[in-house]
């Protein structure tokens, strides 16, 4: 059985080797004079083990080897727990001759209150260590004194003739939110709010520092004090539209922005389209509800505030590209033939001049269902139909396919039994749906199982595909058609170069982007040259017919 404590002491804490055992020594040592005395000793010993099993007077003899006078001497005692032997009537010889006794372990029992040591004072009256209790009193001293530097630091700062702070106010957001909190800028309406319970208008300095230094936010990390000014007072995670006070104002404040101020219907579906890629990228669950567990293993912080340093928005790569929301939404356009802001089976095939395979559109379209092994729910509430939102789910996990969220969502997808194994028999439908089958199936196996090398040639799992960096090569041969002959000439199959690259996980999204991005570009000049109206109007008749 397990052995529950050993430790090595001296006669004075000066000469212990290892800072636990001077933790120990702290803790038996109860009138606290450097000494640890036969006395003391014993009393714990008493405690924790009857005389008929180890006499005493064993336990404190010292090694044969060693004079307890010139040198260390090993000491076994139980703190609270009995020792443990395998023999309980193993004799005194046999005991005194070995090091470990085992035991039956026992509920930790308290020490025992000696009412002379009781009237001295000397034994606290919980079993608290003396050394634990320093620390936290330490702790505590500490923290009290950084809360008082603190505030001294930041009182000046509301010293103007109102005593505080609009929620207008550029002080407020520059000073307050950015210097002495140090938040994203685009935080400073948000976190006003958050000061101002009562909705007086003004956040005085007593206001702050009952929010920000009573409630402890000084204290916590970034991402934990932005989650707790973000979410509702009677929730514990983080919805979507939690999000929207932050980007309204980043709309409002950031010059990056400032074009969209006259496009209050782009403003929106930009706003949209930042909500719906953070809660793919970060709520992993897929519930709608994101949890700090969740924020806290995401990129999104670093994201805003480096959106908050940035004058360009396209200079952040996640989330927060205008370019890239430009392309989402003007493939939503292309694909919405009839702009009723929603996407059937049929507008769906035409995606990519119809690259994807008629099964592998209805297998998307059973998310509409209430098919229980269905990839994902649409949230979309007209039956069958994708919105916007569903849209930029597929989207992502189409055009970029190496990232975590679009394999389990992919594999998902081809898993037709829901069984977690990826059968021939399963990828065989969706790879006889080809009208153009260069090889035959077998041999695309063949390259399968040599590409994902899974644990078992019988099948593949979600395992075996988020190990590889080739699982996206499966995705598409088994339901593009177009990918499926390139990768037969692998001529035009570009395989992925992570190696030396800043954000590897993002090199299929980012190669997407700037291609869809360049060919737009080249239409709307065309557009621009031909037609009187600008092209960014073609939305927002969407937007009406939507709302």
């Amino acid at each position: 059985m397990k052995i529950l404590f050993t430790s090595c002491f001296q006669w004075r804490a000066d000469h212990l080797i290892k800072p636990s055992n001077e933790y120990w020594f702290k803790c038996l040592d109860l009138d606290e004079n450097g000494q640890l005395t036969p006395d003391e000793m014993k009393l714990f010993m008493r405690s924790s083990m009857s005389e008929n099993e180890m006499p005493f007077e064993d336990v404190l003899r010292p090694n044969t080897r060693h004079d307890c006078t010139r040198g260390p001497f090993k000491l076994s005692l139980i703190l609270g727990n009995r020792m443990e032997t395998g023999n309980d009537n193993a004799d005194a010889s046999s005991s005194s001759s070995n090091s470990f006794y085992t035991f039956p372990p026992l509920p930790p029992i308290i020490l025992p209150r000696s009412p002379s040591n009781q009237e001295e004072g000397n034994i606290p009256p919980l079993f608290d260590p003396p050394l634990q209790l320093a620390l936290r009193n330490h702790h505590e001293i500490m923290r009290q004194s950084l809360k008082e530097q603190y505030i001294l630091r930041i009182s000046h700062f509301f010293d103007n003739p109102l005593g505080g702070f609009r929620i207008n106010d550029a002080e407020f957001k520059s000073v307050i939110t950015k210097k002495v909190c140090q938040l994203p800028s685009f935080f400073s309406a948000a976190l006003f709010r958050k000061i101002d319970i009562k909705s007086s208008g003004i956040v005085t300095r007593d206001k702050f520092i009952r929010y920000w230094v009573d409630r402890d936010m000084l204290t916590m990390d970034t991402v934990t004090q932005m989650y707790r000014i973000l979410k509702q007072p009677d929730h514990e995670y983080l919805s979507q539209v939690d999000f929207k006070p932050v980007l309204q104002e980043l709309l409002e404040t950031h010059p990056g922005l400032e074009f969209l101020k006259t496009k209050p219907n782009f403003q929106k579906r930009y706003a949209e389209t930042v909500i719906y890629r953070i809660f793919y990228h970060i709520n992993r669950r897929g519930n709608g509800r994101l949890s700090l567990r969740e924020l806290k293993r995401g990129n999104l912080i670093p994201a805003m505030q480096r959106v908050d340093d940035e004058e360009d928005t396209d200079g952040v790569l996640r989330y927060f590209s205008y370019k890239q929301f430009y392309v989402i939404y003007r493939k939503f356009g292309e694909v919405d033939a009839n702009h009723d802001f929603l996407i059937d089976q049929g507008d769906l095939l035409t995606y990519g001049d119809g690259a994807l395979t008629s099964r592998i559109v209805a297998r998307i379209f059973e998310q509409a269902s209430l098919c229980p092994i269905a990839p994902r729910k649409f949230t979309c509430e007209v039956a069958r139909h994708m919105n916007y939102e569903d849209f930029v789910y597929f989207l992502i996990s189409v055009e970029d396919k190496s990232s975590e969220p679009s394999v389990e969502y992919w594999f998902k997808l081809l898993d037709l039994d829901g069984n977690g194994k990826l059968t021939p028999g399963e990828m065989r439908y969706f790879y006889e749906d080809h009208a153009k089958k260069p090889v035959s199936f077998e041999m695309i196996l063949c390259q399968i199982i040599d590409m994902i090398a899974p644990e078992r040639e019988e099948y593949i799992t979600l395992r075996d595909l988020k190990r590889s960096d080739l699982s996206r090569i499966v995705f598409e041969v088994l339901s593009n058609r177009g990918k499926l002959l390139a990768f037969d000439d692998r001529v035009r199959f570009p395989l992925p170069r992570r190696r030396g690259h800043q954000h590897p996980d993002l090199i299929e999204w980012l190669r997407f982007v700037d291609k869809e991005f360049e060919s737009m570009l080249i239409d709307a000049e065309f557009i621009s040259s031909s037609e009187d109206e600008p092209m960014e109007d073609w939305g927002e008749p969407i937007e009406e017919m939507h709302d």
